[in-house]
């Protein structure tokens, strides 16, 4: 019974410590594509910027912030930050499935920031190749 008294505790201290590298994964990704980090802790400004890494345009801000309405171009969004870095769309399943996994894949591992007209060139060429 002791220790459903710290249970609350365990939690806010994992949430806290689980925001705080969420946070750096997406700071180390916005400075992978030429961004400056810091714009990775502004609400809703980071979206913006995210979107200007896919290559998708400003106004999607408004869909994604509407409940519900937002999937779609959430998932469409990931899909362009993703194939920015040159990945596929097995990355891009993973990344909304596992993102806290396939996050920090991304922004700490050797993929390198394309850009998103390059990006789907990578991925044609790979198709082609196959």
């Amino acid at each position: 019974m002791e220790m459903t008294q710290h249970t609350p505790y365990f939690i806010k201290v994992f949430f806290i410590l689980s925001v705080v590298f969420l946070a750096i994964c997406h700071w180390k990704l916005f400075e992978k594509a030429d961004k400056p980090g810091w714009t990775a802790l502004i609400p809703i400004y980071n979206l913006l910027v995210l979107l200007e890494i896919a290559g998708k345009p400003k106004w999607w801000i408004v869909p994604l912030l509407i409940p519900f309405v937002g999937i779609i171009p959430y998932i469409l969004l990931i899909d362009g930050v993703s194939r920015s870095f040159g990945k596929d769309i097995g990355f891009t399943i993973a990344l909304l499935c596992l993102g806290f996994v396939f996050l920090p894949i991304l922004a700490f591992g050797d993929a390198e920031y394309l850009g998103p007209e390059r990006g789907l060139e990578e991925q044609r060429r790979q198709e082609k190749e196959i």
